[in-house]
């Protein structure tokens, strides 16, 4: 089988049988396409590790026109899109290389940007809640510190998706995974404001206002980018030196978790993420508390120096 064929059918697969989202099919088809142009339209059997080690050095030589290089991170995502090839082309008895083989570059740890209790205080008080657009953003700043969604988890939510009585609702995150999340005294109090004074009927629960966007079309739903604007312009206000974005406010919600006691698996669950590994980024808060355990315990009968 060649290998453009091989891509295609694996695109097929993931958009009929595994029922990825178009996000994911489009990454899938860039990261494939890179490798297509580099080896060329081979018979899938010639994919071999010598050639996975040349389009390692490849990408790792790679510059974008500005002349940037491609993060360890983004290197690795063209390799893992390799593998999900390979074992969709093992699984269907296409000879070709183990998935296995093919190892991915180590990374440098991630840093977490997260606000600290003062600092997260001062960034709710930041909207002028004495306007539509300010109890929106002060809404928009409660939900999620409340549910730890991601940015494009939140700009999705309708209306009728929101349960407030039972403080709760079921969000689709990546890979189409339903999980469910939940909404704290003040989050269902601004939630309830704000959709008290909405005057339209657009189904999306966070939408535009007067002077916040065009007015030519219809869907008023705010887009990701006006999110992060908005959390960019309110951390601005509230005089806070550190760059905050959205997704900062659910490193936010995981460390107050943490730091409060709770488990990691059960962080692991509200974040939606598929592996504990992922969850322990947050590794600088469960470090500081086993450092006050020891401090607390270790070693009470003993003398001091």
């Amino acid at each position: 089988m060649k290998l453009k064929a091989a891509v295609v059918q694996f695109l097929e697969h993931g958009e009929v049988d595994r029922n990825h989202s178009e996000l994911t099919l489009r990454a899938y088809d860039r990261f494939l396409k890179r490798f297509l142009a580099f080896a060329g339209n081979i018979e899938v059997q010639a994919i071999s590790l010598p050639l996975i080690q040349k389009y390692r050095l490849y990408l790792a030589r790679f510059r974008t026109p500005l002349g940037e290089e491609l993060k360890k991170k983004t290197q690795n995502y063209y390799l893992i899109a390799l593998r999900a090839l390979l074992k969709y082309l093992a699984a269907s008895d296409v000879k070709s290389l183990p998935p296995e083989k093919i190892e991915l570059a180590k990374e440098e740890d991630r840093e977490v940007s997260f606000l600290t209790p003062e600092e997260l205080e001062r960034l709710f008080a930041a909207p002028l809640t004495n306007t539509t657009t300010g109890i929106r953003d002060r809404t928009i700043l409660e939900v999620l510190f409340s549910t730890g969604l991601r940015v494009s988890e939140l700009v999705a939510l309708n209306r009728h998706e929101v349960n407030l009585e039972r403080r709760e609702f079921g969000v689709r995150g990546k890979g189409r995974k339903l999980r469910l999340v939940f909404l704290s005294d003040r989050a269902v109090f601004w939630v309830k404001k704000y959709l008290e004074i909405r005057k339209d009927t657009d189904p999306a629960l966070f939408v535009r206002h007067h002077g916040t966007g065009p007015s030519t079309s219809d869907d008023l739903r705010l887009t990701t980018r006006s999110v992060e604007r908005i959390v960019s312009t309110l951390t601005r206000k509230a005089g806070i030196v550190k760059i905050v974005t959205p997704h900062s406010m659910r490193h936010s919600f995981a460390t107050d978790l943490l730091r409060n006691g709770a488990d990691i698996r059960s962080v692991q669950a509200l974040l939606g993420h598929a592996s504990v590994t992922t969850t322990q980024i947050y590794t600088h808060v469960t470090n500081q508390q086993l450092r006050e355990v020891h401090r607390k315990y270790h070693g009470k009968g003993r003398e001091r120096v």
